[in-house]
This record gives C-alpha cells, structure tokens and sequence, in this order.
C-alpha cells in the first residue's frame, strides 16, 4: 500500500488493526507505556508482519517513517 501523506489511521490500516479514532485509543491505552529499552517493532504486541514492517518504515526512512515515529512517542507516554 503506497501512500503520499499517511495518517495513523492509514497505518492502523496497513498494520491490519482496527483504525477509528477510538479504537487507536484503546490500543494506545492498552500497550503505553512502552519502555525505552524496547524497540518500536521489538514490542511484544505486534506479530512477525507488522514487526517487519515498521522496522523496514524507520530504516527506509519511508512515506510512512513520520507516523511511524508518531506511533512510538504515543506509545511511550504515559498519558496514555
């Protein structure tokens, strides 16, 4: 899935998960915080698929880096 400007909806989307407002939330609430010592993709919550793909977004720095990384600090509050 290409993408110009993605959302974090879109990559809920792509990622295979539930991707409306709220529900992001309660993914958000359920995993924050996740510790600095663990990577973003390393987090146990993700299976092999979704793992592989925001390793590859950051590394590639793709379409998709910036919401990745917008992803990681919302999982790092804990605000949640």
């Amino acid at each position: 899935m290409e993408i110009n400007d993605p959302t974090l909806s879109a990559l809920f989307d792509q990622l295979g998960l539930a991707s409306t407002s709220v529900a992001i939330k309660e993914f958000i609430k359920k995993n924050a915080p996740l510790p600095r010592a663990i990577a973003l993709h390393q987090a146990n919550f993700w299976n092999a698929s979704q793992s592989a793909f925001l390793k590859e977004s950051i590394e590639e720095d793709s379409d998709w880096s910036d919401v990745v990384d917008q992803l990681n600090i919302m999982l790092r509050s804990t605000q949640g």
